[in-house]
This record gives C-alpha cells, structure tokens and sequence, in this order.
C-alpha cells in the first residue's frame, strides 16, 4: 500500500463520510491537532519515565486514536462508544499523582525536567485540540458527546502530570512571579 495518494495536492482531504473538504476546514484542524498531541506524547514516551507514566500514556494516545477518528466521522458512519473516552480514569490518574505532590499555591511556569517540560508542551496542544474541536461542533456538526471534556480532562493530567515528573526527579517547579507595575 502506498502511502502516498495525490487526492490532497490541491488541498482537499476526505473525511470518513467520504465528502471532500478543504484541509483547512474545522473538524480537519480539530482531528489533526489531537494527532500533533499524540505525537508530542509518543515524544515524551521517549523519555525515562515510570512504567505507569508510560502505561497511562499509551492508554491515552489509543484514546486519541478514537477521538480523532470521531472527529473524522462528522455522519457518524462508525459507532463511537462515548465511553471510548475515558474521564474517570483520568480524574483517578490525577489524584493519584496529586497525592504525591505538594499543594500548588501560586502559578507556575512551564518548565522542570526535559519530561516536565514536554508534557508542558502537551498540555498546550491539548488545550488547543479542545478548542478546535470545540469550534468544529460550534460551527460544523455537533460531536460525540463527552470528547470537549475528555480534552478537558486530559489537559488537566498532563498539567499534574508535568509537576509530578518534576518532583519525582527532583527539579524545583517555578513559581510565576508578577512583577508590579507592567513589565
């Protein structure tokens, strides 16, 4: 199979439902960026990291394989179990690691540890995700349910996770400090 096919050299792609849009169209910007989020975390799979770190990881980027499939599939030609997207896990993975950590009493900014500071980055593009997708729903076809908040979720866990890489190698987190008076 090749990998290449020539149908989007002007720009064009197709989604599941088989209709031509334009690369740039909504549901394309919202499933192409949760497949940059993948990939920054296939990046930070790279790193050493706890073996539940790595596990959860994987689980998770199987999850955006979903989702982005979903957001491909604006008829909803396949069946998209919103249970695919698995918040409670998530939420039971950020108490777990918030546990360890100690309670966050200011802003802090994104950096720590080479691992840290990739699930920094991932936290970002997650953010972003969300908001294509929630702008696709907004403007295009509503979406499965719960996949706004799985991204919402996610993000969250990669902001915990980020703080809790950085205090099991123990890199300081740094604190934002608001100068007075403007810049």
């Amino acid at each position: 199979m090749k990998v290449y096919t020539r149908t989007g050299d002007e720009g064009e792609t197709s989604l599941l439902s088989g209709d031509r849009v334009p690369k740039d169209h909504g549901l394309v910007e919202a499933y192409g960026t949760v497949d940059e989020l993948c990939s920054v975390l296939g990046v930070l799979r790279a790193e050493s990291l706890p073996d539940a770190v790595s596990d959860h990881l994987v689980d998770i980027q199987n999850q955006l394989f979903a989702v982005g499939s979903a957001l491909a599939d604006p008829r909803g030609r396949l069946k998209h179990d919103p249970g695919s997207w698995e918040v409670d896990k998530l939420e039971t993975w950020i108490d777990t690691m918030d546990a360890e950590l100690p309670p966050l009493t200011a802003f802090i900014l994104p950096a720590g540890s080479r691992a840290a500071s990739l699930a920094h980055v991932a936290r970002a593009v997650c953010r972003r995700a969300e908001r294509r997708a929630l702008t696709a729903s907004l403007s295009e076809n509503p979406l499965p349910p719960g996949i706004v908040r799985f991204l919402n979720r996610l993000s969250d866990a990669l902001f915990v996770l980020a703080r809790y890489l950085n205090a099991k190698t123990g890199v300081q987190e740094t604190l934002w400090a608001p100068r007075r008076g403007g810049y």
